[in-house]
């Protein structure tokens, strides 16, 4: 589901019907589901002690048992090379720096870096944010800056949402939770969720949003964006772990709402 971001500044851009930035953006959604799958069974390994104390991670393969962890690290392996030599066959060779760095940046993040706070936090967004870099780069898109800050910031309020709740549901699995509270994490993910609706606003309205996409209309999707981010605050407060895509795929009023969203700005963007 996060990797949908990889297409993002595609659809965006208006060429989602230009085969070949199709194909390198499908291309480079299948190297980043890869890179990954590798970055979470590095983090399951790493974490197979705790995670076997928390109430629904004691289910995940290795925690159980279902998996040896030497397996697991095999099939680590495999598909980050895989990743590798999908890159290569089919992409610029400068863009494997992308996966790479999530790669490193993600076992670092395993390795300890997730027990610092703010750290942490910056390191689950820069995931979402690499990701959009990433599919901008191998489709040759540029995209507006507001878009960018979006994402971002839109990021920033998922990861500290994430962290929101597990620190509510009391859990002693995570470190760094010592470090937060409620007041803290509910000021700054409102911060972030308000500057990402302004943000979004904004771009809608920029004169050259509306020169490139021949369309004023999309300043009209601003008040459905904002319903949306609304429904998943109220989703995130009502419980559950703040994961994006638990909270998402949980709640069938925001699978409508989103599923609604794409359909305007599909409409706006490729047929008015």
């Amino acid at each position: 589901m996060k990797n949908l971001l990889v297409p993002a500044a595609l659809i965006c851009s208006g060429h989602l019907f230009d085969g070949g930035k199709l194909f390198e953006s499908a291309v480079g959604f299948i190297v980043f589901c890869l890179t990954g799958s590798c970055v979470y069974i590095i983090n399951d390994i790493k974490d197979k002690e705790r995670d076997r104390l928390h109430p629904a991670k004691c289910k995940r393969p290795i925690a159980s048992g279902a998996v040896p962890v030497g397996a697991a690290a095999v099939t680590a392996a495999v598909c980050f090379a895989a990743a590798i030599i999908v890159s290569l066959m089919f992409l610029k060779p400068v863009s494997l720096l992308f996966p790479c760095f999530y790669l490193a940046m993600n076992a670092a993040y395993s390795m300890g870096l997730k027990n610092v706070p703010i750290l942490d936090v910056v390191i689950l967004t820069a995931g979402f944010f690499i990701r959009v870099l990433y599919g901008a780069y191998i489709a040759d898109i540029v995209i507006s800056n507001w878009l960018y800050l979006i994402v971002l910031f839109m990021a920033f309020y998922f990861s500290l949402g994430k962290r929101r709740n597990e620190l509510k549901a009391g859990t002693q699995t995570r470190k760094v939770l010592k470090y937060y509270s409620m007041e803290f994490l509910d000021k700054y993910m409102y911060v972030c969720l308000t500057l990402a609706n302004v943000f979004y606003a904004l771009w809608s309205m920029e004169e050259s949003t509306v020169d490139h996409y021949r369309s004023s209309y999309i300043v009209l999707t601003v008040p459905l964006v904002f319903i949306i981010t609304m429904k998943y605050g109220l989703d995130v407060e009502s419980g559950g772990d703040g994961d994006p895509v638990t909270v998402l795929l949980g709640d069938k009023v925001l699978i409508v709402l989103s599923l609604l969203y794409f359909i305007v700005m599909f409409a706006i963007l490729y047929i008015l």
